[in-house]
């Protein structure tokens, strides 16, 4: 008894350790602001920060993805990064937005991580970065601890696939095509 009991409460507690997240297909990401730092300005060989709320996802097809400040997490999907520079989406028409938090790197190593994500923004400057030094959207769309989450949007804001952690190959495949479609 005891055996079926502990398979039954496994069984449904299964579901949220599989997706422990709130985004839902269809739906727009819950509502996020971030003021302490936000999105990362490149201009006249000056960088800046100024607010940024989820509000102003709409407009683009979008990749998000929410990486927490570590080397490790990056890691996690960038087959995925690679994948989108060599697809070459329309630069007017699709944007990867980057929301790295802060809050969740390793002690001492936040000074090496804006200076990579600054190198990024220079190197990339059509692409959104957006630094979350509280961690807002991690607890606000609640994501994994020390955790790279992916998530498509389409060009009204509504969520087409999302994922927290690391993409297989097959799913990087995906994501590149659902891409490639909602730009159609």
């Amino acid at each position: 008894m005891n055996f079926r009991l502990c398979l039954l409460l496994f069984t449904l507690a299964s579901p949220s350790i599989v997706c422990a997240h709130n985004l839902v297909t269809g739906q727009r990401v819950p509502p996020v602001g971030i003021s302490d730092r936000g999105e990362l300005r490149y201009q006249q060989d000056e960088f800046s920060y100024q607010n940024w709320n989820s509000a102003a996802l709409p407009g683009k097809v979008r990749i998000i993805q929410h990486i927490a400040g570590r080397a490790s997490a990056k890691e996690k999907n960038a087959a995925l990064i690679e994948a989108v520079k060599m697809a070459h989406f329309p630069q007017e028409r699709y944007q990867t937005t980057t929301l790295i938090n802060t809050d969740d790197a390793i002690p001492g190593t936040g000074m090496f991580v804006r200076s990579s994500i600054q190198s990024n923004k220079k190197q990339y400057p059509w692409s959104q970065f957006i630094v979350d030094s509280n961690g807002v959207a991690k607890r606000a769309w609640q994501l994994e601890n020390e955790g790279s989450a992916v998530i498509v949007l389409d060009k009204t804001g509504r969520v087409h696939f999302v994922k927290d952690g690391a993409l297989t190959q097959q799913e990087v495949q995906q994501v590149i095509a659902l891409v490639r479609d909602l730009l159609r």
